[in-house]
């Protein structure tokens, strides 16, 4: 049995030299490793992101600095360095001690008045595409923001500098292979996509807008509006390629707890039972089928008796703690 520490530890050193094995076949020759550098970048991505929430728990090292530089370290990755560390934290704690998920405008009102009707349209046919545009313009805020916003202008040359840092970067990489740069745009759009889809079925909770009163919702209502998306009951292994981030309700139980002991957390807690438990197929079924009603829908609502109508759930967006409104 591996010890706690040697399990981080692999963890990190796995997403490391995955990203770097990814970068060297996608640069390749052969379609087949670029095929494969696509999917390692992306998985890379995906358990950076899993590592980022262990981080921002203080789940993975004692040190509370170890665990900020493991966490920007993992950001510098997954591109949520334009972002500072501590409004990550404050945006992922407000979703655990709120049981609601800030978000800075209505979603809804934006895309039906906000924005010009040939915009929305082009929005409607990109993620109609699987093409994450809404997340990605969520990402554009955070870096436009030192220019846009005169209160973060503070910000402008931290700003900057991970700009230029990380164009330098790209710009390399176009410069050995232009190839190799489109492979890795799709890489992250695949990432994106599948975060995207992790977080969209955890949760019915109502969205608050920046800057509003958060609601009053109890532990009871916590743990009756989240639920557990696991790739794979019978084979527990599987759900290591989330980190576990699908033994959802058993983190929202024990925040605290570290990715590797959430399986058995969650049998001690549910033992069988299915209840709050989505079933992988569904879920695929619905994202697909939702994908362009979970724009304007909210992230869906238990019916009159409590209960979760699963056939008509859409799932909701803008839910990743990679994106604070702040």
């Amino acid at each position: 049995m591996l010890q706690p520490k040697l399990k981080n530890i692999l963890a990190i050193a796995y997403v490391l030299s995955l990203y770097l094995l990814g970068i060297v076949a996608i640069l390749q020759q052969s379609w087949l490793l670029n095929t494969l550098g696509v999917v390692a970048i992306s998985h890379s991505l995906v358990i950076s992101t899993g590592l980022t929430h262990e981080f921002i728990h203080g789940n993975i090292f004692k040190s509370r600095q170890l665990n900020v530089f493991g966490g920007k370290l993992m950001t510098c990755l997954n591109g949520a360095c334009y972002a500072l560390w501590e409004n990550l934290i404050e945006h992922h704690f407000h979703h655990h001690l709120h049981h609601t998920d800030v978000v800075r405008f209505d979603l809804v009102e934006h895309l039906n008045q906000e924005i010009s009707p040939w915009q929305r349209q082009v929005y409607i046919v990109l993620e109609w595409l699987y093409f994450p545009v809404l997340e990605f313009e969520l990402r554009w805020r955070i870096i436009l923001d030192p220019l846009m916003t005169p209160t973060k202008r503070n910000l402008l040359g931290r700003t900057l500098g991970w700009a230029v840092l990380r164009t330098f970067a790209f710009g390399v990489l176009a410069w050995v292979s232009a190839k190799a740069l489109l492979l890795y745009f799709l890489a992250y759009i695949c990432f994106v996509n599948t975060n995207r889809f992790v977080d969209a079925f955890q949760h019915t909770y109502d969205y608050s807008i920046l800057g509003a009163d958060f609601p009053q919702f109890d532990r009871t209502y916590e743990q009756k509006n989240t639920f557990s998306n696991l790739l794979s009951v019978k084979y527990p292994w599987l759900n290591l390629l989330f980190l576990n981030f699908g033994y959802h309700n058993a983190h929202h139980h024990h925040m605290s707890c570290p990715w590797h002991e959430l399986p058995a957390l969650h049998h001690k807690l549910y033992g069988q039972s299915t209840h709050n438990l989505l079933p992988l197929g569904l879920s695929i079924f619905n994202y697909h089928r939702f994908r362009l009603a979970r724009l304007f829908s909210g992230q869906g609502e238990l019916n009159a008796n409590g209960e979760l109508q699963l056939a008509s759930f859409t799932g909701g967006v803008a839910a990743s703690l990679l994106t604070p409104p702040y």
